[in-house]
């Protein structure tokens, strides 16, 4: 089912924003015109790495722009340009999974054709981070799943991908999808952590809420000095 009502991939417009402004402008920094090629990759490709190496600049690096005082307006266009590159691949993952993709064969060494090869394990990945209450099955309880559940289940999540099709999920609630599954992926990496790492962590933590608190402006030439009088340093943002 074709939907003509939401935007084709590569036709969602480019969120607008005021570009962070930089204490001291620099040709290789993130200039105005980076910024704004950076929102572009990020809402292209959904990958903050892929939008950073588009633009010759380093994720570190963007992450230290968007904490900058004055990045709101950034920060917002980032948001929405993650969400709407988050779904373009989710809607590529759903369609691969449920239609499946071409491949070609051949026969001695010469092509004689193409096949649909669909990939049940790409399927119920979807299915258990779409709905981990319903589908957060063991291992074993995968390897138990049989053709015909998964026909159901095919048929129940096409009826379902088609209905969001027609009731586009708003950026707001893709954001809140993200921030949900990586709150998830953060406690089951802590739980596995070693005490030494998770006191190591708890002190980045804090430090981190330090700076937040006295509004240390890092990035700055002077730079700024903690308690114990130790330079923060330049960790070239741009």
């Amino acid at each position: 089912m074709i939907d003509r009502t939401r935007p084709a991939p590569g036709t969602h417009p480019v969120p607008a924003f005021d570009p962070v402004p930089r204490h001291s402008p620099r040709f290789d920094g993130w200039t105005p015109e980076r910024q704004r090629g950076f929102i572009e990759a990020l809402l292209a490709t959904g990958s903050i790495r892929a939008a950073a190496h588009a633009v010759n600049m380093t994720p570190a690096g963007a992450y230290q722009l968007r904490r900058h005082p004055k990045a709101a307006s950034f920060r917002k266009a980032w948001e929405e340009a993650l969400a709407a590159g988050v779904q373009r691949l989710e809607d590529i993952a759903m369609d691969r999974a449920i239609n499946g993709t071409e491949e070609p064969v051949y026969s001695y060494g010469k092509l004689v054709g193409t096949r649909i090869v669909r990939n049940d394990r790409l399927l119920m990945f979807l299915l258990r981070n779409r709905a981990p209450t319903r589908f957060a099955a063991t291992q074993t309880r995968l390897g138990m799943v049989t053709q015909t559940e998964l026909k159901r289940l095919k048929k129940q999540w096409r009826a379902e991908w088609e209905k969001e099709f027609r009731n586009p999920v708003s950026a707001e609630e893709v954001r809140q999808s993200i921030e949900d599954n990586l709150a998830r992926l953060r406690e089951d990496i802590i739980e596995r952590t070693s005490p030494r790492t998770a006191q190591l962590y708890a002190q980045w933590q804090a430090s981190n809420e330090e700076d937040a608190r006295k509004g240390e402006r890092w990035w700055e030439e002077d730079g700024a000095r903690y308690d114990d009088g130790t330079a923060v340093g330049d960790y070239g943002a741009g």
